[in-house]
């Protein structure tokens, strides 16, 4: 008899979790009453957008690249990224004396693009409905002899990623539900796999924008689905494929995914902006939207929810949220 292991445990992302403590911020648990009585049910909102880079991913790529040697360190880390794991990596690059080259889409969001050259990241950018961006990064990482950090499709990455999840159900107790959104896979993977080790009757919820359903049409295929490269405002999770590596854990431990429009993002939006006073991006916002809509389903009493970040910058936050946005 084979076994398969899986390649994100409990242990590893509470290795992560250690590794992290200290570097990485311990982002606050928000609740709302008003929320509370439109979702039926009691919310806890994990608040990413408070975290180092404005999102999640920085403690996915700083688990990774911590990990790496010395001499790998000298020579430096590539990474491709529509925006907050550009940042998050060339932020854990500058921690760790090292540098980083960035592969970015020619779209990318300018205050995502700035925020990484800020942290003094080279930036090669690609157009990301003609180009391959893992074929360029892959190649410009064997040219110059970096280590490859990918945004999710990386076992160290999904761990790092599973301190969100951990972190709350430290600090909240048991919950019903978790919502997450869904782009590459890897902030699902590891909340899912933290969750369902500490709660296994939890029922997990992926979120995804109605435009860019690869991993909810891939479930419904039990294989990976690759899609045109979805347009979306949340350009976090503007993917054709779902992660291997990710898809394999998500396969198994995902309850359900539910979609959402880009017009019940940005009301998703304009509610955290107006209600709960915090600034939340497009991809951020999903899961919330998932359950101001009731799109979630019938949720059980103690829900959680990921807000992965909140890097948006004022023009475009007002372009999306303000009266008669496009």
């Amino acid at each position: 008899m084979t076994t398969t292991t899986p390649p994100v445990t409990l242990d590893d992302i509470r290795d992560a979790a250690a590794r992290l403590k200290g570097v990485a911020h311990r982002t606050p648990v928000l609740r709302s009453r008003t929320l509370d009585a439109l979702s039926g049910a009691e919310v806890f909102l994990k608040c990413e957008n408070f975290q180092r880079v404005g999102a999640f991913k920085f403690r996915g790529a700083y688990n990774a690249a911590s990990r790496l040697t010395p001499e790998q360190l000298s020579r430096g880390i590539a990474a491709y990224s529509s925006g907050n794991h550009a940042q998050a990596v060339a932020l854990a690059a500058c921690e760790l004396g090292t540098t980083a080259v960035i592969v970015m889409p020619q779209d990318a969001p300018p205050s995502k693009r700035a925020a990484t050259a800020a942290y003094g990241a080279e930036i090669v950018t690609y157009d990301r409905y003609a180009g391959d961006r893992v074929a360029i990064a892959e190649a410009l990482a064997a040219e110059r002899g970096l280590a490859l950090i990918p945004p999710y499709e990386h076992p160290h990455v999904m761990a790092g990623q599973g301190t969100a999840a951990l972190e709350l159900l430290e600090e909240v107790g048991e919950l019903g539900a978790l919502l997450t959104p869904v782009g590459g896979g890897g902030l699902m993977a590891g909340s899912a796999t933290a969750a369902k080790a500490l709660h296994p009757g939890i029922r997990t919820v992926g979120v995804e924008p109605e435009a860019g359903d690869d991993t909810r049409r891939s479930l419904e295929a039990g294989r990976r689905i690759s899609i045109p490269v979805p347009h979306t405002i949340a350009d976090g999770q503007a993917l054709h494929t779902p992660g291997e590596l990710t898809f394999s854990v998500n396969r198994r431990l995902l309850d359900d995914v539910v979609l959402v429009t880009d017009d019940e993002i940005r009301d998703a939006m304009r509610f955290a902006f107006e209600r709960l006073k915090i600034v939340v991006e497009p991809s951020g916002a999903t899961p919330l939207a998932a359950l101001l809509t009731g799109r979630a389903g019938a949720l059980p009493g103690r829900v959680g929810v990921i807000i992965s970040g909140g890097n948006v910058d004022a023009g475009r936050f007002a372009e999306l949220c303000g009266s008669g946005a496009p």
